[in-house]
């Protein structure tokens, strides 16, 4: 049996597990972070963040001070980035002295992103900027097919629009089918997303690799891409209503910035079974 030290956070009910792996000797499979992550048998969350810095990191080739977050999905599998988890990434780090400053530099597999710890406890972190593509994609849920917008925040999402009563009453316990199948070759996240106003919307999310979750920082910058190009791509700051919380996204010069909560609620020691 192996021990492991962790902690958990979560940004806006989207939760982590976090282990500080700082010269990356202690690799885990993916059986490993499908056991953290069980809400039954481990520690439970919607991912696993490694904390390790970026100079033992496979295939990084900038910084290599930087600290890397090396997210994986609760199924095991590399996801490219987090925004939530960026947030919980930047807040353990704060927490634990591993960093002096309130604007630092992340390494992820999406790029490096800046990040600001503000005075007043939330956290904005750079998102990168949103691609939508020209071509035309669709989601299929409870039986019905709907056109939804392919948008690249580092990773791929599939956006669909939605009314309110739709929204409420939609099953995400499986994942919706998604195509065309060339556009998503390794899946994607899937957004539904009720407009409430200009620069206010709903949404929720069924994320690559994990199922639904209580909010997902990717999904909200890929929802308000989508919002945005409807209204003339104009940018600015939009509200953005999941059921984990209410975040901010704001678009300009070509980027995207989320703002919004992250804590650490525990800190402990796991059991892991021996490996097969």
């Amino acid at each position: 049996m192996r021990q492991l030290s962790f902690a958990k956070g979560h940004g806006a009910k989207n939760d982590f597990v976090i282990v500080l792996d700082r010269h990356g000797v202690s690799p885990l499979s993916e059986e490993d972070v499908r056991f953290v992550c069980d809400r039954h048998v481990g520690v439970g969350g919607d991912g696993l963040l490694r904390v390790i810095k970026a100079a033992h990191v496979c295939g990084w080739d900038g910084d290599p001070h930087l600290w890397f977050m090396d997210y994986r999905n609760a199924d095991g599998s590399l996801a490219e980035m987090c925004g939530n988890g960026l947030r919980v990434f930047a807040r353990f780090l704060q927490e634990e002295d591993l960093i002096a400053e309130n604007t630092i530099t992340i390494a992820t597999r999406a790029g490096a992103r800046q990040v600001v710890l503000r005075g007043d406890g939330l956290i904005q972190v750079e998102m990168g900027p949103a691609r939508i593509s020209p071509e035309e994609a669709s989601v299929s849920v409870s039986g019905e097919t709907r056109p939804a917008v392919a948008v690249n925040v580092g990773n791929p999402h599939a956006v669909t629009f939605v009314d309110g009563a739709t929204l409420a009453g939609l099953d995400l316990r499986s994942a919706p089918g998604v195509g065309p199948a060339d556009l998503f070759p390794d899946g994607t996240n899937v957004e539904f997303v009720h407009v409430l106003g200009e620069h206010d919307i709903a949404m929720r999310v069924h994320e690559r690799g994990v199922g639904e979750t209580m909010a997902c920082g990717t999904g909200m910058v890929a929802a308000v891409a989508a919002v945005d190009a409807r209204n003339g791509a104009a940018g600015g700051a939009y509200t953005v209503r999941v059921p984990g919380g209410v975040l901010t996204v704001e678009l300009g010069n070509g980027l995207a910035w989320l703002t919004g909560p992250a804590v650490i609620v525990a800190r402990g020691e796991v059991t892991l079974p021996d490996r097969r």
